[in-house]
């Protein structure tokens, strides 16, 4: 073993990520988390490496950000990577994972070759090599401790997006596919013109959950959907509801916007329904997304929410290796 113990304080994807690579060069790793014990606002299990909001690591082609850094991940023998292709779910152009087993079988992994205990700590509490991986979803006692150093942080609002059964899916109302012939691997599910204006109206007059926000900080990558229609009545059709690059079966020759749907698990009993992160209420979700027609007696295994996601200005406060001060280091 390596004479300095690295402790880490975090064990979601970039902790685990982290311990591992540390632990298969003979360096004594402890990952300190605090789930189960507490929990946060997304997390629902105390699974270490847990998906939160999406059940897809993005795409793997290496003309984009997302590709390219899976493609050097693999070279650098990321063992993260190495679990997700072994609990893939078809996906198209996307490395998309059964997320329940994909977290389970890591931390089993984990907790076979590194020292995991199940506390919240902080940054002082602990000595030698501290590498804080709380990521957006920190708890207040390691945000409190940062901004001691970091004088600051940033934040944004994210949402997840609801699951519903596959048993409660009208194919009927749907077919199968995915954009620009990847597979089969998507339930779409097509809207006429008029069904897609009186969704978009309900959403813009649906009630929101909004709990001690101020403001409406949020990341642009990832909004919720209410708010992209808020934007504007075409904003959905041109982005997440866009029907092209599918070969749409003539019975829906009158499609004007898609509804996608992707698979949660590798028994395809679950679906995502794709891009509908929300912070509606639970009973308008049911009221509104019922609308879509493939999903009008949908039964939700899992309901949209909304968290905070908090990050440090990290040009500002870090150098090039990731440390905040001498033998500690941020990631993830």
């Amino acid at each position: 073993m390596h004479s300095k113990r690295v402790n880490i304080i975090g064990g979601g994807l970039s902790g685990v990520e982290c311990a591992l690579y540390l632990a298969d060069r003979g360096i004594d790793v402890t990952i300190y988390e605090m789930r189960p014990k507490k929990m946060t606002p997304a997390h629902k299990t105390g699974y270490l490496a847990e998906l939160v909001c999406s059940n897809s690591l993005k795409s793997e082609e290496i003309t984009n950000a997302h590709g390219l850094l899976k493609a050097e991940m693999k070279i650098l023998g990321s063992t993260l990577l190495s679990f997700a292709e072994k609990h893939r779910v078809p996906g198209g152009k996307a490395l998309v994972v059964d997320r329940e087993r994909f977290s389970r079988d890591i931390t089993e992994f984990t907790e076979r070759v590194c020292n995991v205990v199940r506390e919240e700590k902080g940054i002082d509490e602990l000595d030698g090599i501290v590498v804080i991986a709380g990521g957006p979803l920190a708890s207040e006692k390691i945000t409190h401790s940062l901004k001691k150093y970091t004088g600051e942080y940033l934040y944004f609002y994210d949402a997840v997006s609801p699951i519903v059964s596959s048993e409660s899916i009208d194919m009927d109302w749907a077919f199968m596919g995915s954009r620009y012939g990847a597979g089969e691997d998507y339930i779409n599910c097509p809207l006429t013109k008029e069904e897609y204006y009186q969704f978009v109206e309900a959403l813009l007059n649906a009630e929101k959950h909004i709990p001690h926000i101020k403001e409406d900080l949020f990341f642009e990558g990832c909004l919720p959907i209410e708010e992209m229609a808020r934007r504007g009545k075409e904003t959905l059709r041109f982005s997440l509801m866009k029907p092209v690059g599918l070969k749409i079966p003539e019975k829906f020759k009158n499609t004007f916007a898609i509804v996608q749907l992707r698979k949660e698990n590798r028994e395809g009993n679950m679906w995502n329904i794709v891009g509908f992160q929300t912070r509606l209420k639970i009973g308008e979700q049911k009221r509104v997304f019922r609308m879509i027609p493939c999903l009008k007696k949908a039964e939700f295994l899992r309901y949209g929410t909304i968290h905070r996601n908090t990050y440090i200005n990290s040009p500002k406060v870090l150098d090039r290796y990731l440390k905040l001060m001498e033998n500690v280091y941020v990631i993830g």
